[in-house]
């Protein structure tokens, strides 16, 4: 579990509430469903005529992995590419078929059955290069469902806004209604601007990161392995990958934003 992601949201709520307090107002006044059902389900709504149905859903998958917790161990993987270089500066390339099968990693599996099948190295290159590209590509149409759900619920807000004043203007001739249903009318306003910039516009930001340290993990694969199939000294290939890695001289674990 994210514990920022989380605390992030609870925090920016209380802050919030703890303000209207603070100015003599109360929490129950932001508390409306009607304005709630009108500023989610139009902004989801909206979302779902913005994208094909594929890339709706990888939002959603996406989404949940915001509120969990990713570590990359960039040490642990520079160490297992340098274990393998050696074996294959002793062996031959062909002794790390029998890595293959304890290698939970798709992405290192798949790199590493290149060298052991003699797959060409320009061949492996362009392979790899095309898989790492496309899948940040597909993973960032899913961080722009967020973006674009960012964008629709302020204006969705508006919206709930407008209604809420046409029945209030429906109303005039009780004048105690006025005050009171002009202030509701306002809360769709609230839930839209808050939707927008406490929770849609950051999840698409952590989603974009989280996208942008997964590519760099395969791009240190890949090169990783295409260097262990040149032949590359185990030692220097650890010095390339951690200077690639950003580690300089020391492993360690790398948290997804």
């Amino acid at each position: 579990m994210d514990i920022l992601s989380i605390g992030g949201i609870a925090l920016a709520i209380v802050a919030i509430l703890g303000g209207q307090a603070l100015e003599g107002g109360h929490a129950g006044s932001l508390m409306q469903l009607t304005a709630f059902i009108i500023v989610i389900g139009g902004t989801i709504g909206a979302v779902m005529v913005a994208f094909p149905k594929a890339d709706f859903v990888r939002g959603l998958k996406l989404g949940k992995s915001v509120f969990k917790e990713e570590k990359i161990d960039i040490g642990g993987l520079v160490a297992q590419l340098v274990e393998m270089a050696a074996i294959a500066r002793r062996d031959g390339v062909l002794a790390l078929e029998g890595k293959l099968a304890s290698i939970s990693d798709p992405f290192l599996k798949r790199a590493v059955g290149f060298v052991v099948d003699g797959v060409d190295a320009a061949v492996a290159r362009s392979a790899l290069e095309g898989q790492i590209e496309a899948e940040a590509e597909e993973n960032t149409v899913g961080a722009k469902v967020y973006e674009s759900a960012g964008g629709f619920a302020p204006t969705v807000g508006i919206l709930g806004a407008v209604l809420g004043l046409i029945h209030v203007m429906e109303n005039l001739s009780n004048p105690d209604a006025i005050g009171p249903g002009i202030a509701v009318a306002f809360v769709a306003t609230v839930y839209g601007v808050g939707a927008a910039n406490l929770l849609f516009l950051p999840m698409a930001n952590k989603i974009k990161r989280r996208i942008a340290l997964e590519k760099e993990r395969k791009t240190l694969i890949a090169e990783g392995v295409l260097s262990i199939q040149e032949g590359l000294n185990p030692r220097v290939l650890e010095e390339k990958l951690k200077a690639l890695s950003g580690h300089g001289d020391s492993h360690g674990e790398k948290k997804a934003a």
